[in-house]
């Protein structure tokens, strides 16, 4: 069999459907315009994934009988709320933090290297003087490169003021009209579309519920992890404990790894606030039963209804989608992976029994 018989087999058999064309093309346009022009369309995408996060409540408020334009002005005024707390009371409390922490890195560097002398001292044949001076050495290279991006970040973000403002102002207006002509602005987006569109209506019921319940899952993980971790810092009195908790929230959009990465300024803040002793034990020991009940009580309590995908296309999607668009990139790769796997499902000719993919983690049924 040559080889040109064998591509227009495989051609023949996955895009022999017209709509399969189409479908194609447009995923190859959508994809061309976020990648050319998503810094320029970046208000409007950001308003379109918070209005999605919205949509949710607004539909819980109009299932019991609240009209739908209250529902969705009391919505967007809770939306205000929340954006004008985050601007003004909770990002200038991080700020103040981040600063009074690069402030104080020299000092945890001294300290840090003091601690290395002393184990140098007890430990003779465990930690040897060239280790510590490599040690110091890396530990040199990496503040040297963490100032230099720390300066660079504050002079570019005075050129990016404008940009600020411009989100201020236009995110909530495109997410008050977003959620309030919904409805004519779905309209008018399936008006542009293909008559026939069994295949696109098929992979957008698979995908729609799964995902938007991903979303806001994940939304509600961020808040209530980083919101425990900041309580819990702060009753034991850590020092940057914001910034902290906002990091360790954070960590739950990257599966497996972020726990650990946050684990590291967490143990090195309490270490050196502390010293290594009962106060940075019990730190250490609740900050473990915040990531086990992460883990085991809330994550299947908000996932329970989530997409079901092996590890491995997981933290490939998290490296591939987070590699190209960053953190939006991170956030939205489990729901970009899910849309793959709707595809491969739901194309014509393409796999048609779950059994098939051996990277599912369903049993086909006895």
């Amino acid at each position: 069999m040559t080889l040109k018989t064998l591509f227009s087999g495989w051609i023949e058999r996955y895009f022999s459907d017209e709509e399969a064309v189409i479908l194609l093309m447009l995923l190859i346009v959508a994809t061309a315009a976020v990648v050319l022009l998503g810094g320029m369309l970046a208000p409007f995408f950001t308003a379109l994934v918070i209005a999605f996060l919205l949509q949710g409540a607004v539909n819980w408020l109009t299932r019991r009988r609240v009209p739908g334009f209250v529902a969705v002005l009391a919505v967007f005024l809770g939306f205000l709320g929340i954006l004008l707390a985050m601007a003004l009371v909770v990002m200038p409390l991080i700020w103040n933090q981040l600063v009074s922490l690069v402030q104080e890195i020299p000092r945890m560097f001294a300290s840090g290297q003091s601690f290395l002398d002393e184990m140098q001292l007890r430990y003779p044949n465990l930690v040897t003087p060239d280790q510590i001076q490599g040690w110091i050495d890396a530990a040199g290279r990496e503040l040297t490169q963490f100032g230099q991006r720390a300066l660079t970040l504050s002079l570019a973000s005075l050129g990016n003021l404008m940009d600020l403002i411009i989100y201020l102002v236009l995110v909530p207006i495109l997410v008050f009209f977003m959620l309030k002509d919904r409805e004519r602005l779905v309209g008018f987006t399936l008006w542009l579309l293909p008559r026939k569109r069994d295949l696109m209506t098929r992979i957008w019921h698979e995908m729609d519920a799964q995902i938007a319940n991903y979303v806001r899952g994940k939304f509600i993980e961020i808040v209530i992890v980083g919101s425990s971790g900041f309580l819990i810092f702060a009753y034991f009195g850590l020092p940057y404990s914001a910034l902290l908790g906002m990091l360790v929230g954070l960590s739950v959009l990257i599966p497996f790894i972020g726990a650990a990465v946050a684990t590291l300024p967490v143990a090195a803040v309490a270490g050196f606030h502390f010293g290594i002793g009962e106060q940075f034990l019990y730190v250490i020991i609740a900050y473990g039963v915040l990531q086990a009940l992460d883990g085991n009580v809330l994550v299947p309590i908000l996932f329970s209804e989530a997409v079901n995908l092996h590890p491995v296309s997981i933290i490939l999607a998290v490296l591939f989608f987070g590699g190209i668009w960053g953190f939006w990139g991170i956030f939205f790769a489990i729901p970009l992976a899910t849309l793959l796997k709707a595809m491969v499902y739901a194309w014509p000719r393409g796999i048609k029994e779950h059994v098939d993919n051996p990277l599912s983690d369903e049993l086909p049924s006895p």
